[in-house]
């Protein structure tokens, strides 16, 4: 089964159309202002607007409001709304307005972090995404290059869906695919120059590892 990928924090035209050309199943869009990917409304619509159909459009919210989500959904047509914030019930509340297909990050540092998943596989949600957890008291939920132990996701049984995220990069995409069987993976910072600004060149690499994974 091929292994998809998504592109996240995109917010220049050259970083999406290197995604798309790569073969990117996803891309990502950033609504959180401290944050280097945040995005207007404005420049996520104009974006949006490149991506073809079949390419799903995420929005990445942390603990929104309803009055930005609907925003966000309106600007950039989102299909999905990958959520990290702490409030399990906000995300039952959000799941249960039609049109939602729900990710929720689940940040993992040891072993019993993975169980968490189960907690919100019960809402449902469509996806989990494991993804490294961020040292206490971070500004940032995510999109910081940290990883987990990956060696935890070998063999473990899944309640949901899942993406494997935190600290991907071209060089370690395959390995990381090969040690967790993940089906889908998703890379931010791991594909950046610098904080925010994407390298087309380690998107245009970073997929090809993974289609060759």
């Amino acid at each position: 089964m091929r292994v998809s990928a998504k592109i996240c924090g995109i917010t220049t035209p050259e970083a999406l159309d290197a995604a798309l050309k790569g073969g990117a199943s996803h891309v990502g869009f950033v609504f959180f202002p401290p944050s280097p990917r945040h995005l207007s409304f404005d420049r996520a619509r104009a974006l949006a607007a490149r991506v073809p159909d079949h390419v799903g459009k995420v929005g990445v919210f942390v603990d929104p409001d309803n009055a930005l989500v609907e925003a966000a959904r309106e600007a950039a047509g989102l299909r999905h709304l990958q959520l990290h914030g702490t409030e399990f019930t906000r995300i039952a509340e959000l799941n249960a307005r039609p049109g939602n297909s729900i990710w929720a990050a689940v940040p993992v540092r040891r072993a019993s972090d993975l169980d968490e998943g189960a907690r919100y596989a019960a809402i449902p949600v469509d996806r989990i995404l494991y993804d490294a957890k961020t040292p206490d008291g971070a500004l940032l939920p995510g999109g910081m290059g940290l990883r987990f132990d990956w060696e935890m996701l070998r063999g473990y049984r899944h309640p949901c869906d899942w993406a494997l995220a935190g600290g991907l990069t071209p060089e370690n995409v395959a390995p990381a695919i090969q040690v967790t069987g993940a089906r889908m993976v998703d890379v931010s910072s791991g594909v950046e120059s610098a904080p925010g600004v994407k390298d087309v060149d380690k998107i245009a690499a970073f997929l090809k590892a993974v289609a060759l994974s």
